[in-house]
Protein backbone atom coordinates (compact mmCIF):
# COMPACT_ATOMS: atom_id res chain seq x y z
CA UNK A 1 0.00 0.00 0.00
CA UNK A 2 2.13 2.84 -1.25
CA UNK A 3 1.06 6.48 -1.18
CA UNK A 4 1.45 8.52 -4.37
CA UNK A 5 3.54 11.70 -4.33
CA UNK A 6 3.05 14.73 -6.54
CA UNK A 7 5.83 16.95 -7.87
CA UNK A 8 5.58 19.43 -5.02
CA UNK A 9 5.71 16.57 -2.52
CA UNK A 10 8.94 15.25 -4.03
CA UNK A 11 10.54 18.68 -3.73
CA UNK A 12 9.55 18.90 -0.07
CA UNK A 13 10.64 15.31 0.56
CA UNK A 14 14.09 15.95 -0.96
CA UNK A 15 14.46 19.01 1.24
CA UNK A 16 13.41 17.10 4.36
CA UNK A 17 15.66 14.13 3.59
CA UNK A 18 18.64 16.39 3.10
CA UNK A 19 18.25 17.36 6.76
CA UNK A 20 17.76 13.67 7.73
CA UNK A 21 14.36 14.57 9.07
CA UNK A 22 11.13 12.63 9.16
CA UNK A 23 8.69 13.54 6.39
CA UNK A 24 5.73 11.19 6.75
CA UNK A 25 4.36 8.08 8.42
CA UNK A 26 1.74 5.46 7.72
CA UNK A 27 -0.70 4.81 10.56
CA UNK A 28 -2.20 1.34 10.33
CA UNK A 29 -5.27 1.75 12.53
CA UNK A 30 -6.33 -1.89 12.38
CA UNK A 31 -5.61 -5.14 10.58
CA UNK A 32 -9.32 -6.01 10.68
CA UNK A 33 -11.45 -5.70 7.55
CA UNK A 34 -15.08 -6.26 6.63
CA UNK A 35 -13.98 -7.82 3.32
CA UNK A 36 -12.03 -11.03 2.77
CA UNK A 37 -10.11 -10.32 -0.43
CA UNK A 38 -8.26 -13.26 -1.91
CA UNK A 39 -4.98 -11.40 -2.36
CA UNK A 40 -4.81 -9.41 0.89
CA UNK A 41 -1.53 -9.48 2.81
CA UNK A 42 -2.89 -8.31 6.15
CA UNK A 43 -6.65 -8.61 6.68
CA UNK A 44 -8.12 -10.24 9.78
CA UNK A 45 -11.87 -10.71 10.38
CA UNK A 46 -13.80 -7.58 11.36
CA UNK A 47 -14.99 -9.25 14.56
CA UNK A 48 -11.55 -10.56 15.60
CA UNK A 49 -11.54 -9.59 19.27
CA UNK A 50 -7.93 -10.61 19.81
CA UNK A 51 -6.76 -8.35 17.00
CA UNK A 52 -8.96 -5.53 18.26
CA UNK A 53 -7.46 -5.93 21.72
CA UNK A 54 -3.96 -5.42 20.32
CA UNK A 55 -4.83 -2.16 18.55
CA UNK A 56 -3.24 1.07 19.72
CA UNK A 57 -5.56 3.22 21.79
CA UNK A 58 -6.32 6.81 20.86
CA UNK A 59 -4.06 8.00 23.68
CA UNK A 60 -1.18 5.86 22.41
CA UNK A 61 -1.65 7.17 18.88
CA UNK A 62 -1.66 10.76 20.17
CA UNK A 63 1.61 10.12 22.00
CA UNK A 64 3.32 8.66 18.93
CA UNK A 65 1.92 11.36 16.60
CA UNK A 66 3.31 14.04 18.92
CA UNK A 67 6.76 12.45 18.64
CA UNK A 68 6.45 12.20 14.85
CA UNK A 69 5.55 15.89 14.50
CA UNK A 70 8.45 16.82 16.78
CA UNK A 71 10.76 14.92 14.41
CA UNK A 72 9.40 16.88 11.43
CA UNK A 73 6.51 14.82 10.05
CA UNK A 74 4.12 16.79 7.84
CA UNK A 75 2.03 13.97 6.34
CA UNK A 76 0.19 10.93 7.66
CA UNK A 77 -1.52 8.14 5.73
CA UNK A 78 -4.30 6.38 7.66
CA UNK A 79 -4.61 2.82 6.50
CA UNK A 80 -5.51 -0.69 7.65
CA UNK A 81 -7.14 -3.26 7.27
CA UNK A 82 -10.18 -1.07 6.91
CA UNK A 83 -9.55 2.00 9.10
CA UNK A 84 -13.21 3.08 9.17
CA UNK A 85 -13.99 0.02 11.28
CA UNK A 86 -12.48 1.86 14.24
CA UNK A 87 -15.21 3.50 16.32
CA UNK A 88 -12.78 6.30 17.13
CA UNK A 89 -11.75 6.96 13.50
CA UNK A 90 -13.12 10.52 13.64
CA UNK A 91 -11.18 11.25 16.83
CA UNK A 92 -7.95 9.95 15.32
CA UNK A 93 -8.50 11.84 12.06
CA UNK A 94 -9.25 15.15 13.77
CA UNK A 95 -6.34 14.76 16.17
CA UNK A 96 -3.95 14.42 13.24
CA UNK A 97 -5.52 17.37 11.43
CA UNK A 98 -5.22 19.56 14.54
CA UNK A 99 -1.51 18.81 14.66
CA UNK A 100 -1.22 20.41 11.22
CA UNK A 101 -0.58 17.17 9.34
CA UNK A 102 -1.65 16.50 5.79
CA UNK A 103 -3.86 13.44 6.11
CA UNK A 104 -4.58 10.79 3.46
CA UNK A 105 -6.87 7.79 3.90
CA UNK A 106 -6.94 4.34 2.30
CA UNK A 107 -10.41 2.75 2.45
CA UNK A 108 -12.48 0.23 0.51
CA UNK A 109 -15.41 2.71 0.75
CA UNK A 110 -17.91 -0.01 1.71
CA UNK A 111 -18.23 1.26 5.29
CA UNK A 112 -18.64 4.95 4.45
CA UNK A 113 -21.42 6.45 6.57
CA UNK A 114 -23.05 9.91 6.51
CA UNK A 115 -20.93 11.02 9.47
CA UNK A 116 -17.75 10.19 7.51
CA UNK A 117 -18.98 12.23 4.55
CA UNK A 118 -19.77 15.17 6.84
CA UNK A 119 -16.30 14.89 8.39
CA UNK A 120 -14.45 14.79 5.06
CA UNK A 121 -16.56 17.59 3.65
CA UNK A 122 -15.91 19.90 6.60
CA UNK A 123 -12.28 18.89 7.13
CA UNK A 124 -11.05 17.61 3.75
CA UNK A 125 -8.29 15.01 3.61
CA UNK A 126 -5.38 15.51 1.24
CA UNK A 127 -6.91 12.60 -0.66
CA UNK A 128 -8.70 9.30 -0.22
CA UNK A 129 -7.58 6.25 -2.17
CA UNK A 130 -10.13 3.55 -2.94
CA UNK A 131 -9.45 0.19 -4.58
CA UNK A 132 -11.71 -1.13 -7.34
CA UNK A 133 -11.84 -4.92 -7.08
CA UNK A 134 -14.23 -5.30 -10.00
CA UNK A 135 -16.46 -3.24 -12.26
CA UNK A 136 -19.40 -5.61 -11.83
CA UNK A 137 -20.98 -7.30 -8.84
CA UNK A 138 -19.77 -10.69 -10.06
CA UNK A 139 -16.09 -9.80 -10.41
CA UNK A 140 -15.98 -7.50 -7.37
CA UNK A 141 -17.50 -10.05 -5.02
CA UNK A 142 -15.45 -12.90 -6.50
CA UNK A 143 -12.46 -11.03 -5.03
CA UNK A 144 -13.99 -9.75 -1.77
CA UNK A 145 -16.09 -12.85 -1.00
CA UNK A 146 -18.70 -10.64 0.64
CA UNK A 147 -22.24 -10.55 -0.82
CA UNK A 148 -23.52 -7.00 -1.12
CA UNK A 149 -20.03 -5.46 -1.02
CA UNK A 150 -20.20 -4.15 -4.60
CA UNK A 151 -23.37 -2.17 -3.87
CA UNK A 152 -21.82 -0.82 -0.67
CA UNK A 153 -18.64 0.12 -2.55
CA UNK A 154 -20.52 2.07 -5.21
CA UNK A 155 -22.71 3.80 -2.65
CA UNK A 156 -19.70 4.89 -0.59
CA UNK A 157 -17.70 5.97 -3.62
CA UNK A 158 -20.57 7.99 -5.05
CA UNK A 159 -21.05 9.71 -1.70
CA UNK A 160 -17.37 10.73 -1.63
CA UNK A 161 -17.53 12.18 -5.13
CA UNK A 162 -20.80 14.00 -4.43
CA UNK A 163 -19.18 15.58 -1.37
CA UNK A 164 -16.34 16.92 -3.52
CA UNK A 165 -13.64 14.89 -1.75
CA UNK A 166 -10.39 14.30 -3.66
CA UNK A 167 -10.60 10.61 -4.53
CA UNK A 168 -7.94 8.53 -6.24
CA UNK A 169 -8.80 5.11 -7.67
CA UNK A 170 -6.58 2.08 -8.01
CA UNK A 171 -6.94 -1.62 -8.76
CA UNK A 172 -5.18 -4.91 -8.15
CA UNK A 173 -4.88 -7.19 -11.17
CA UNK A 174 -5.68 -10.71 -10.03
CA UNK A 175 -6.59 -14.04 -11.54
CA UNK A 176 -10.10 -13.49 -10.16
CA UNK A 177 -10.68 -10.16 -11.94
CA UNK A 178 -8.35 -10.38 -14.95
CA UNK A 179 -11.21 -10.67 -17.43
CA UNK A 180 -12.69 -7.47 -15.96
CA UNK A 181 -9.54 -5.30 -15.98
CA UNK A 182 -10.51 -3.33 -19.09
CA UNK A 183 -13.88 -2.50 -17.53
CA UNK A 184 -12.19 -1.66 -14.20
CA UNK A 185 -9.87 0.79 -15.97
CA UNK A 186 -12.82 2.39 -17.76
CA UNK A 187 -14.71 2.63 -14.46
CA UNK A 188 -11.72 4.27 -12.77
CA UNK A 189 -10.77 6.71 -15.51
CA UNK A 190 -14.36 7.84 -16.01
CA UNK A 191 -14.42 8.99 -12.40
CA UNK A 192 -10.87 10.27 -11.89
CA UNK A 193 -9.67 11.43 -15.28
CA UNK A 194 -6.33 12.65 -13.91
CA UNK A 195 -5.50 9.60 -11.82
CA UNK A 196 -5.96 5.83 -12.01
CA UNK A 197 -3.41 3.08 -11.53
CA UNK A 198 -3.30 -0.68 -11.22
CA UNK A 199 -0.83 -3.06 -9.64
CA UNK A 200 -0.36 -6.60 -11.01
CA UNK A 201 2.21 -7.80 -8.48
CA UNK A 202 1.10 -9.40 -5.23
CA UNK A 203 3.25 -10.09 -2.19
CA UNK A 204 2.64 -12.59 0.55
CA UNK A 205 0.97 -12.36 3.96
CA UNK A 206 2.60 -10.45 6.78
CA UNK A 207 1.50 -13.13 9.26
CA UNK A 208 2.92 -15.95 7.13
CA UNK A 209 -0.42 -17.79 6.92
CA UNK A 210 0.43 -20.82 4.76
CA UNK A 211 -3.03 -21.39 3.31
CA UNK A 212 -3.58 -17.71 2.53
CA UNK A 213 -0.14 -17.49 0.93
CA UNK A 214 -0.99 -20.35 -1.40
CA UNK A 215 -4.17 -18.52 -2.32
CA UNK A 216 -2.18 -15.38 -3.12
CA UNK A 217 0.17 -17.36 -5.34
CA UNK A 218 -2.81 -18.76 -7.23
CA UNK A 219 -4.07 -15.21 -7.80
CA UNK A 220 -0.80 -14.04 -9.35
CA UNK A 221 -0.78 -13.44 -13.09
CA UNK A 222 1.94 -14.96 -15.25
CA UNK A 223 4.71 -12.62 -16.48
CA UNK A 224 3.21 -12.87 -19.96
CA UNK A 225 -0.24 -11.88 -18.69
CA UNK A 226 1.22 -8.91 -16.81
CA UNK A 227 3.05 -7.67 -19.91
CA UNK A 228 -0.07 -8.14 -22.05
CA UNK A 229 -2.15 -6.20 -19.50
CA UNK A 230 0.37 -3.37 -19.43
CA UNK A 231 0.64 -3.29 -23.21
CA UNK A 232 -3.15 -2.96 -23.46
CA UNK A 233 -3.01 0.18 -21.31
CA UNK A 234 -1.61 2.83 -23.69
CA UNK A 235 -1.04 5.37 -20.95
CA UNK A 236 0.85 2.97 -18.69
CA UNK A 237 2.87 1.28 -21.42
CA UNK A 238 3.74 4.62 -23.01
CA UNK A 239 5.09 5.81 -19.66
CA UNK A 240 7.13 2.62 -19.32
CA UNK A 241 8.64 3.06 -22.78
CA UNK A 242 9.31 6.75 -22.20
CA UNK A 243 11.18 5.89 -18.99
CA UNK A 244 12.99 2.91 -20.49
CA UNK A 245 16.40 4.48 -19.96
CA UNK A 246 15.74 4.91 -16.26
CA UNK A 247 14.05 1.53 -15.75
CA UNK A 248 16.80 -0.45 -17.47
CA UNK A 249 20.05 1.16 -16.44
CA UNK A 250 23.48 -0.27 -15.66
CA UNK A 251 23.98 2.60 -13.20
CA UNK A 252 21.56 0.81 -10.89
CA UNK A 253 23.87 -2.18 -10.51
CA UNK A 254 25.85 -2.30 -7.29
CA UNK A 255 28.99 -4.20 -8.21
CA UNK A 256 31.12 -5.03 -5.21
CA UNK A 257 28.44 -3.84 -2.78
CA UNK A 258 27.00 -6.22 -0.17
CA UNK A 259 24.40 -3.87 1.32
CA UNK A 260 20.88 -5.27 1.31
CA UNK A 261 19.05 -1.97 1.17
CA UNK A 262 19.19 0.37 -1.81
CA UNK A 263 15.48 1.21 -1.66
CA UNK A 264 13.69 4.00 0.20
CA UNK A 265 12.83 2.00 3.33
CA UNK A 266 13.20 4.27 6.35
CA UNK A 267 14.24 7.18 4.14
CA UNK A 268 12.02 9.99 5.39
CA UNK A 269 9.12 7.81 6.52
CA UNK A 270 8.06 4.86 8.66
CA UNK A 271 5.11 2.53 9.14
CA UNK A 272 3.27 2.21 12.44
CA UNK A 273 1.49 -1.13 12.81
CA UNK A 274 -1.89 -1.41 14.50
CA UNK A 275 -0.20 -3.01 17.54
CA UNK A 276 2.53 -0.38 17.84
CA UNK A 277 5.15 -2.12 15.67
CA UNK A 278 7.55 0.31 14.03
CA UNK A 279 8.72 -0.76 10.57
CA UNK A 280 10.87 1.01 8.00
CA UNK A 281 8.19 0.19 5.43
CA UNK A 282 4.87 -1.62 5.55
CA UNK A 283 6.31 -4.87 4.14
CA UNK A 284 9.43 -5.17 6.31
CA UNK A 285 8.66 -7.69 9.06
CA UNK A 286 11.99 -9.52 9.24
CA UNK A 287 13.35 -10.29 12.73
CA UNK A 288 15.64 -7.58 14.01
CA UNK A 289 14.17 -4.86 11.76
CA UNK A 290 11.28 -3.76 13.99
CA UNK A 291 10.65 -2.38 17.46
CA UNK A 292 7.44 -1.63 19.34
CA UNK A 293 6.73 2.03 20.02
CA UNK A 294 4.79 1.07 23.13
CA UNK A 295 8.21 0.30 24.60
CA UNK A 296 10.69 2.34 22.52
CA UNK A 297 10.60 6.11 21.96
CA UNK A 298 10.12 7.07 18.32
CA UNK A 299 13.30 9.17 18.25
CA UNK A 300 15.34 6.16 19.38
CA UNK A 301 13.79 3.99 16.66
CA UNK A 302 14.34 6.70 14.05
CA UNK A 303 17.92 7.50 14.99
CA UNK A 304 19.25 4.04 15.88
CA UNK A 305 17.13 1.29 14.28
CA UNK A 306 16.93 2.86 10.81
CA UNK A 307 20.69 3.24 10.22
CA UNK A 308 21.31 -0.19 11.74
CA UNK A 309 18.82 -1.90 9.43
CA UNK A 310 19.93 0.02 6.36
CA UNK A 311 23.50 -1.11 7.02
CA UNK A 312 22.55 -4.80 6.92
CA UNK A 313 24.60 -6.80 4.43
CA UNK A 314 24.54 -10.10 2.61
CA UNK A 315 27.29 -12.66 2.25
CA UNK A 316 25.24 -14.99 0.03
CA UNK A 317 27.09 -15.41 -3.29
CA UNK A 318 23.86 -16.29 -5.13
CA UNK A 319 22.40 -12.89 -4.18
CA UNK A 320 25.56 -10.86 -4.79
CA UNK A 321 25.97 -12.37 -8.24
CA UNK A 322 22.34 -11.93 -9.29
CA UNK A 323 19.96 -9.38 -7.75
CA UNK A 324 22.73 -7.09 -6.51
CA UNK A 325 24.16 -6.86 -10.04
CA UNK A 326 20.86 -6.54 -11.89
CA UNK A 327 20.07 -3.43 -13.95
CA UNK A 328 16.30 -4.15 -13.91
CA UNK A 329 15.68 -3.27 -10.26
CA UNK A 330 13.05 -0.65 -11.13
CA UNK A 331 11.05 -3.20 -13.11
CA UNK A 332 11.14 -5.74 -10.30
CA UNK A 333 9.23 -6.17 -7.05
CA UNK A 334 12.33 -7.59 -5.36
CA UNK A 335 13.44 -5.87 -2.18
CA UNK A 336 14.71 -7.21 1.16
CA UNK A 337 11.22 -6.97 2.66
CA UNK A 338 9.49 -8.88 -0.14
CA UNK A 339 12.32 -11.40 -0.30
CA UNK A 340 11.82 -12.14 3.39
CA UNK A 341 8.08 -12.62 2.89
CA UNK A 342 8.75 -14.97 -0.04
CA UNK A 343 11.70 -16.96 1.29
CA UNK A 344 12.27 -16.19 4.96
CA UNK A 345 15.54 -14.42 4.10
CA UNK A 346 16.11 -10.80 3.11
CA UNK A 347 18.60 -11.90 0.46
CA UNK A 348 16.49 -14.81 -0.75
CA UNK A 349 15.88 -15.53 -4.42
CA UNK A 350 12.49 -14.56 -5.85
CA UNK A 351 12.21 -16.20 -9.30
CA UNK A 352 8.68 -14.96 -10.00
CA UNK A 353 9.64 -11.31 -9.51
CA UNK A 354 12.71 -11.86 -11.68
CA UNK A 355 10.65 -13.40 -14.49
CA UNK A 356 8.21 -10.48 -14.43
CA UNK A 357 11.06 -7.94 -14.56
CA UNK A 358 12.72 -9.62 -17.54
CA UNK A 359 9.42 -9.96 -19.41
CA UNK A 360 8.79 -6.24 -18.90
CA UNK A 361 12.31 -5.36 -20.02
CA UNK A 362 11.88 -7.26 -23.28
CA UNK A 363 8.51 -5.61 -23.93
CA UNK A 364 9.49 -1.98 -23.31
CA UNK A 365 12.86 -2.21 -25.04
CA UNK A 366 11.28 -3.18 -28.36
Amino acid sequence: MTRTLEIQDFALWDKMKSKRALFSFDLELTARCNLNCRHCCINLPANDKAAQGRELSLAEIVHIADQAVELGAVWCLITGGEPLLRDDFTDVYMMLKRKGLLVSVFTNATTIRPEHIALFKKYPPRDIEVTIYGASRLSYERVTRRPGSFTAFKRGLDALFEAGVCVRLKAMALRSNLEDMEAIAAFGRARTKDYYRFDPQLHLRFDGDVDRNEEIRRERLTPEEIVALERADEQRFGALQKSCGMLINQDFTHLGCDHLFHCGAGDGSFNLGYDGTYRLCSSLWAPGTTVNLRETPLREAWETLVPRVRDLRSQRPEFLQSCRKCALVNLCLWCPAHAHLETGAMDGATPYFCEVAHARAVAIAK
